[in-house]
This record gives C-alpha cells, structure tokens and sequence, in this order.
C-alpha cells in the first residue's frame, strides 16, 4: 500500500525541475501521504572534503519556529549554582557525578545533553555510549558552556545542529508536516543561510552543489539554488 502512495505522490513531482524553495516546500506538504505527521528535512550536498579537518562543516541553528516538539533537555554541571541556573532555565534533568553515573548504568531518556566544562573530564568517559546516539557535548554546538541558563533555552527554543557527512551530505529537519509553509520555509531558509556562512575558506569549486527537501516518507524534491542564494 505504502509504495502505490509513493508512486502516487513521485508523480506529482518533476524529478528533474529545479523548483524554488517555497514550491518545494508547499510541494513536499502536498504529497506527504503517511498517518503520522511527517518531518520535512532538507538535504544539501556541498562541494567540500570532509576527511580534510579544515573542510568540515558544522555549527548550530536555533530555528524560527522551532521543530514542533521541545527537546527534553539535561545538564551535567559542576556546582549547585550552575545545576540551579540550570533547573530556573527548564532544563528536564539535572545532575554532576550522580547523573554520568545514571547515563552510565543505561539511561538515556533526553534529547540532548548539556555541561559545563569543568565537568567534561567524567563526561568524556561516556563517549562509547554518548557518541554514536550524537549526544556527547561540544564546545562548538554550544553544548559545553558555563552559560547553561542559554543553552538550555535555545536548545528548547528549536536549535539544530548541522553536520557534513563523510559523503559531503548535510540531512537536517526543519518542520513537521503540520506546519504552514510559510514556517517551514523560513526556517529553511535560516539553516541554508547558516550552512553557506560555514563554508570553509579551503573549498574550492561550487560550494552548494545540489539541495533537496523532502518528508519522512515523500519523494525528494530539488531545489533551484538561484531561490536560496547559492
């Protein structure tokens, strides 16, 4: 049943038409067929080497309307003021040693993880386990901060992290399907504007080669990169 609605919605789609990115994006709500709300994520293949260190693309976004559901957020901090500081800002779950003990007996119920430099050292030994779910904090993603009461509410707020794969491929969601089009495209619109300001100095070439938006279950749609200034 599932592939007669794919096929139904592939065909409402011109696979090789380059479409301005609000189109795609009211395209992509169009055709989304399955009973859940789907998330709407867009793709971007960049000229750039990612084995090179100085190639790599990464940073954060905290998107305009947010991504329909608030982070269940946790912070490891160091001194009762910070874990305080925290706790004022909405953070979910909070903790020092305790909490890195509790994430190493198998808890994992959060969305993202926060913490405060001095406690990066007992953080650092949970890397097996934080490491392949992307939940290891980062000073570069914000995420390893004395300025916990921020984090915790930009990372409420809707904040994404984009990362280049080892292929050159930044996947990243920027709505549900439920959201207007308008929302969906501004928010878009903020996290290719973030991507094309993280260029490297190094690449060389055509640095946005190909950008898609597509739903959970939906076909990709190619955007034209003259709408999103590429």
């Amino acid at each position: 049943m599932a592939g007669k609605k794919f096929k139904a919605a592939l065909a409402q789609v011109e696979l090789s038409k380059l479409y301005p990115l609000t189109d795609a994006i009211a395209l992509s709500k169009k055709v989304a067929f399955a009973k859940f709300d789907e998330t709407v994520e867009v793709t971007m293949v960049l000229g750039v080497d990612p084995r090179k260190a100085d190639q790599m693309v990464r940073g954060t976004i905290v998107l305009p309307h947010g991504l329909g559901k608030s982070k269940k957020v946790a912070v490891i901090a160091g001194t009762p003021e910070k874990q305080r500081e925290a706790q004022e800002a909405g953070a979910d779950e909070v903790g020092g040693d305790d909490f890195v003990e509790k994430i190493k007996g198998g808890y994992l119920d959060f969305d993202a993880l926060i913490a405060t430099p001095d406690m990066m050292r007992s953080v650092g030994t949970l890397g097996k386990v934080l490491g392949p779910r992307g939940l290891m904090p980062n000073p570069k993603t914000g995420t390893v901060t004395l300025d916990v009461a921020t984090a915790v509410k930009e990372t409420k707020a809707g904040k994404v992290e984009f990362r280049v794969d080892k292929t050159g491929v930044i996947h990243v969601p920027v709505g549900k399907v439920s959201f207007s089009a308008d929302k969906i495209t501004e928010n878009a619109k903020s996290l290719i504007d973030a991507v094309i300001k993280a260029k490297p100095a190094t690449a060389k070439g055509k640095y946005v080669k190909k950008v898609n938006v597509a739903s959970t279950m939906g076909p990709g749609i190619l955007v034209d990169p003259t709408s999103i200034g590429a």
